[in-house]
C-alpha cells in the first residue's frame, strides 16, 4: 500500500525526532560524564562511571572512549581508568571571563595576605555551591593556590553569602524552593528565615561573615567582586582562625572590602563599593 506525501512527511519528521533526541541524550551524558570528574574524583574506571551515571557498562565504555578520542579524557595505560585530558585545560584557558578575574584578583588577593597573614581565596557560585577558583595560603606555608576547584556549601561560607545576597530575589526564591540545608557545624544555618535575614544584612552591609559555620574554629570575611557593568561574579574572603579573623576587627573588615573592590576596579568596575 502506498503511502500518502502527509504520511511520508510525518514518518520522516517522527525519524528526525527520534534522532534529535538520541544526539541531545548523547551530549547530556558526555557532559555529565565531563561534570563527573572533580578534585575529589580524579579518576574513574567504567565500572564505576556506569553505576555513577545510571548507564550501562557498553554506552559508558563508548562515551569514554569518543571523548577520549577527541581529548577530553586521557586513558591510563597501567590502570585503563579515565582522567581529564589536555583539552579540557585547553578550553579552560579560553573563557575570557575566569582569565581576566585571575589576572584582576591576584594583585589584591597578595597584598590583603601581606597585610593579614591569613589565607586568602576567590569563589565563584554554582547553585548553593560555592566553588575557590584561587586561593593563597596564609604565609609560612608552602602550599600556594591548593585546592583550587573545592567546593563548599554557600550558606556555610562568607563568599556564598555574598554571592546569594547578590542574586535577585526571584532567582533566590527559586534555588531555595527545595532547599535541604546541610548543617557542617552547630553554628550552620539551616533556617530559611534565618539565611533571609543574614543575606538582607549582607546586602545592607556589603560583606559577609562565616563564624565557624563550615568548620569549628574558623572564621572567614567575604566581599563582592564586581564587573564593568556592576554585576557580582565573584567573592573575596580572607579566612582563619576565629581568633584571628575576627567580625568585630573593623579593620580586617576594611582590608578585605578594599582588595575586591581593587579587583573590581581591575575589571572596570567604577561604581561605588
Amino acid at each position: 500500500m502506498s503511502r500518502s506525501p502527509e504520511q511520508i512527511r510525518y514518518g520522516r519528521s517522527v525519524a528526525d525526532e527520534i534522532v534529535r533526541n538520541s544526539t541531545l541524550n548523547s551530549v547530556t551524558n558526555a557532559v555529565r560524564v565531563l561534570k563527573s570528574f572533580s578534585t575529589k574524583h580524579q579518576e574513574w574506571g567504567v565500572s564505576d562511571m556506569a553505576r555513577h551515571l545510571g548507564l550501562s557498562k557498553s554506552t559508558t565504555h563508548r562515551l569514554l572512549a569518543t571523548l577520549a578520542e577527541e581529548g577530553m579524557l586521557d586513558q591510563s595505560e597501567s590502570t585503563g581508568r579515565y582522567r581529564l585530558g589536555l583539552a579540557v585545560f585547553d578550553l579552560a584557558a579560553a573563557v575570557p571571563t575566569q582569565f581576566d578575574l585571575h589576572e584582576a584578583v591576584l594583585t589584591p588577593m597578595t597584598e590583603l595576605r601581606s597585610r593579614t597573614g591569613e589565607t586568602v581565596q576567590v569563589a565563584v557560585l554554582d547553585g548553593l555551591e560555592v566553588v575557590y577558583i584561587e586561593r593563597l595560603d596564609a604565609p609560612g606555608t608552602t602550599r600556594m593556590f591548593l585546592q583550587i576547584g573545592r567546593r563548599n556549601w554557600a550558606h556555610c561560607s562568607s563568599t556564598g553569602k555574598v554571592l546569594l545576597a547578590a542574586l535577585s530575589r526571584s532567582r533566590l526564591d527559586w534555588l531555595l524552593r527545595n532547599w535541604d540545608p546541610v548543617a557542617l557545624t552547630e553554628d550552620s544555618i539551616t533556617d530559611r528565615d534565618a539565611l533571609s535575614r543574614e543575606l538582607e544584612e549582607v546586602r545592607h552591609a556589603g560583606f559577609a561573615i562565616n563564624d565557624g559555620e563550615a568548620e569549628g574554629g574558623v572564621s572567614s570575611i567575604g566581599a563582592p567582586i564586581r564587573d564593568s557593568s556592576g554585576r557580582v561574579i565573584a567573592a573575596l574572603s580572607l579566612v582563619g582562625s576565629s581568633e584571628n579573623v575576627d567580625r568585630h576587627n573593623q579593620r580586617l573588615v576594611q582590608n578585605v572590602i578594599e582588595a575586591a573592590t581593587s579587583a573590581s576596579r581591575r575589571l572596570g568596575h567604577r561604581g561605588v563599593a
